[in-house]
């Protein structure tokens, strides 16, 4: 099966809450649309921000890991998320991140398009890239990843041949790979990474690509067992059904079903106002809470 379905959010990891919600509500304009917990850890927040009804295909998502320090970019990892913007919008991009008090280098050109790279406060790499033709927004839209792969050429094979993704071209030292369709694409590395990605604030977790349903989701897995890799069984994420495995370059890859969405648990105008848990940990809410790092400034 050839899929032809691309990112459905991309999830990094950084070390305070506060700062991720100023950052990426006041600096990069996203809405927060989901503050749950990680379900593995549930002392930790787990914190979505994308579009106003938190589409599949426009979130970010952070660990907030308060004792984290801060991680190292390597194989194994994305190195930069791209976000795109209307191309108009450049000039008035660089001077909100001006007034916001964010360094930021260029623009440059990439693969014919101008790029505004900065960094949020935990050190990931974000790329702006001004787009012609994705029509007015207040917030960017996700629109890839650079990754560095320990095995690039196998990397590439997964996501060209199982995943849909088609080669568009290469420019300094990168292959780039788009999902037809999506306005998303993904950087490659030519090269393999010397050195593996060390974990810590500012890195990427993990990429997550969208399947349409729990059945898309299960024969996903089947292809991928079938070519030898290792996925975990379907886990149930409460807005959205999903497997992991890591490819062969050693990046961790999320296959997360569409539905069922963040609306099943707050109304669609209400997303992102409170806490929400799974059914399994509300009866640890008062537990949960005392543990987890606040939302708010101290004072």
């Amino acid at each position: 099966m050839t899929r032809k379905f691309g990112l459905h959010h991309v999830t990094m990891l950084s070390n305070d809450p506060v700062e991720t919600l100023r950052f990426y509500r006041e600096v990069m304009r996203l809405h927060l649309v989901k503050q749950t917990v990680n379900f593995d850890a549930p002392d930790i927040h787990h914190l979505y921000f994308g579009d106003e009804g938190g589409r599949p295909g426009t979130l970010l998502t952070f660990f907030p890991f308060t004792d984290a320090a801060r991680g190292h970019v390597g194989g194994g990892a994305a190195a930069a998320i791209a976000l795109a913007i209307p191309a108009e919008d450049m000039e008035a991009w660089i001077l909100h991140l001006v007034e916001q008090g964010v360094d930021t280098l260029g623009p440059t050109e990439r693969f014919g398009e101008a790029v505004l790279r900065l960094e949020d406060p935990f050190g990931l790499t974000l790329d702006l890239i001004g787009r012609v033709g994705i029509g007015s927004t207040a917030h960017p839209v996700l629109a890839g990843a650079t990754l560095l792969s320990q095995a690039p050429a196998e990397t590439e094979a997964l996501l060209v041949r199982l995943m849909g993704y088609e080669p568009a071209g290469e420019e300094r030292g990168f292959r780039r790979l788009v999902m037809p369709g999506s306005g998303q694409a993904l950087d490659l590395a030519r090269d393999g990474a010397a050195r593996p990605v060390e974990a810590g604030a500012g890195i990427v977790h993990h990429l997550a690509f969208r399947v349409p349903d729990e059945a898309g989701l299960l024969a996903i897995r089947a292809e991928l067992v079938a070519l030898g890799l290792d996925p975990t069984p379907v886990l149930d994420r409460r807005y959205f059904r999903s497997v992991y495995v890591r490819e062969p370059g050693g990046i961790l890859f999320e296959f997360a079903t569409d539905p069922p969405g963040f609306a099943v648990d707050e109304r669609p105008d209400r997303l992102g106002a409170s806490l929400q848990l799974p059914p399994e940990l509300e009866p640890l809410r008062a537990d949960i809470e005392r543990r987890l790092a606040p939302l708010t400034p101290a004072g």
